[in-house]
């Protein structure tokens, strides 16, 4: 292993310590009255998984400002609303998966009305959380404000009632690109764009990180669906060859192989020119940035 992937792996672990040690600390424990959904949270949001939303969070923060700890919470509160969107998306109604993160997922445990509620209790607690972080009251509002626009019915759920609408259909590339702009672009800027809240960055610097975002999260969708024609089950920790089976409407099916692994390599080139700004103090993103290109789980 080369020493920068060493020291991207080395920073991830120890940031998504940090973050599981906030989130465990803030959840009641799983024997906790209803147990059923607590242990059912616990299963999909301690399963494993790299943290790369709370991570990005983090490290955008970190261009600006030194001091991590009051992002820990709102980085907590990413991870378990992505952890909701996961169960949800495991559900029979919706892709029926059932594996994730190389475990059973949360439904085929607990049942599809247990992993329904646990995915609801998430995302009421994404709010809660940064309610109970040390910020102050303003940009608690901004940021609880924003996490409930950029999840609604005009951000995530719009993606992923377009998705859910198209399967098995000859999707068009602006339909494309209007789901996994909402399902998987949306929920890279915005903890990007809370980093930079939280860290009180300027408004040019938020919408340099913002496009950043926008073109790693596009970048991470393709080559996803890439994975799930020549990824293997066991490293991805979850089902491959679903998409084709049920015709999502996934980058390959529009563009083909070849022209999705150049857009997902012009897509990371492209952000990395923008983190070129901040010099050496965007070396982790960077890195970050080229793990999203070449990744196999």
């Amino acid at each position: 292993m080369s020493t920068n992937k060493m020291l991207l792996k080395k920073d991830i672990k120890e940031k998504r310590e940090l973050v599981n040690i906030e989130m465990d600390r803030f959840l009641p424990r799983k024997d906790e009255y209803p147990k059923q959904i607590h242990k059912a949270i616990r299963h999909t949001l301690f399963a494993g998984g790299k943290r790369l939303r709370p991570y990005l969070l983090i490290n955008t923060y970190l261009l600006f400002k030194s001091d991590i700890k009051q992002t820990l919470m709102v980085a907590g509160a990413i991870e378990m609303l992505h952890s909701y969107t996961l169960i949800h998306d495991d559900l029979p109604e919706i892709d029926n998966d059932d594996y994730r993160r190389g475990k059973k997922t949360c439904h085929v445990i607990f049942g599809s009305d247990i992993a329904l509620l646990a995915g609801d209790a998430l995302l009421v607690y994404a709010f809660e959380a940064i309610n109970s972080s040390s910020l102050d009251d303003k940009l608690k509002f901004n940021l609880i404000r924003e996490l409930a626009q950029e999840t609604g019915h005009q951000g995530l759920i719009a993606g992923q009632y377009a998705d859910i609408q198209n399967e098995g259909k000859k999707v068009s590339k602006h339909t494309l690109e209007y789901i996994h702009n909402n399902k998987t672009a949306r929920m890279f800027k915005l903890p990007i764009r809370f980093g930079c809240y939280i860290a009180d960055a300027s408004d040019d610097d938020i919408s340099r990180m913002e496009n950043f975002g926008e073109k790693i999260g596009l970048a991470f969708q393709i080559v996803d669906d890439i994975l799930d024609i020549e990824g293997n089950q066991k490293t991805l920790g979850k089902t491959t060859g679903k998409d084709a089976k049920v015709k999502k409407a996934t980058f390959p099916a529009v563009y083909g192989l070849e022209k999705s692994r150049t857009m997902a390599q012009n897509l990371v080139e492209e952000a990395k020119e923008l983190l070129g700004f901040y010099g050496d103090n965007a070396e982790l993103l960077v890195l970050l940035s080229d793990f999203i290109l070449t990744r196999k789980f």
